[in-house]
């Protein structure tokens, strides 16, 4: 199966039109406000229109009432939570809500592998981050051998510092569970800002 391409950290209507013409799958949109890509309600008619793409709404620690809002608001298709979300959190929002759930965890040598156990079947997908206090977007890659120790059958997106040059080696991993990459803070100009050049080259060389 191809890996599918994610394009996080969206903020910009012009922008957002010229990284969904690159034909990413999904593309990603911050809803917390300590982010520096904070999407705001700004946009909210034009992303609620987008055609075409899997619409991602990034939540860190934002109660039930407020991610529903948003899932409406926005008409996102799926959710993905960032901060210390329960299994219970995350199996209420799979069974109330029609969206796929992504949980993020931050991956240091430390990590507790076992904690994600407990999340089999109340989410859709994993996603692997670099462990950070900001919650991600550090622009920094965790050391990939850690994911030897991921013994589940859960598939998951891959993020963290991913580069033109990364993107490469993540492929040679060569694992059937990696479903895909997320790209963010190596292919902005400024954060929020996607440098659209950059990112067609990158996305042309994982598609071949």
């Amino acid at each position: 199966m191809a890996i599918k391409i994610k394009v996080c950290g969206m903020k910009h209507p012009d922008n957002i039109v010229g990284v969904t013409a690159l034909a990413v799958d999904y593309i990603g949109f911050i809803f917390y406000e300590k982010s520096k890509r904070f999407v705001g309600d700004a946009n909210k008619d034009y992303i609620k229109g987008l055609q075409g793409v899997i619409k991602v709404g990034v939540f860190v620690n934002a109660n039930l009432t407020e991610v529903y809002r948003k899932i409406e608001e926005f008409e996102l298709d799926a959710v993905q939570l960032h901060g210390d979300e329960s299994p219970q959190f995350c199996a209420e929002l799979k069974q109330c809500a029609p969206v796929t759930v992504i949980k993020a965890f931050g991956i240091d040598p430390h990590f507790d592998w076992s904690v994600l156990d407990a999340y089999v079947g109340a989410v859709d997908f994993f996603l692997f981050d670099t462990k950070s206090s900001s919650y991600g977007g550090t622009g920094m890659r965790f050391d990939w051998s850690l994911l030897q120790q991921y013994k589940l059958e859960c598939p998951y997106f891959l993020s963290g510092g991913l580069d033109a040059d990364s993107v490469q080696d993540a492929l040679q991993a060569n694992d059937p569970r990696l479903y895909a990459l997320d790209l963010n803070s190596k292919f902005e100009v400024e954060p929020g800002l996607k440098d659209v050049d950059l990112l067609a080259r990158s996305i042309n060389s994982i598609k071949k």
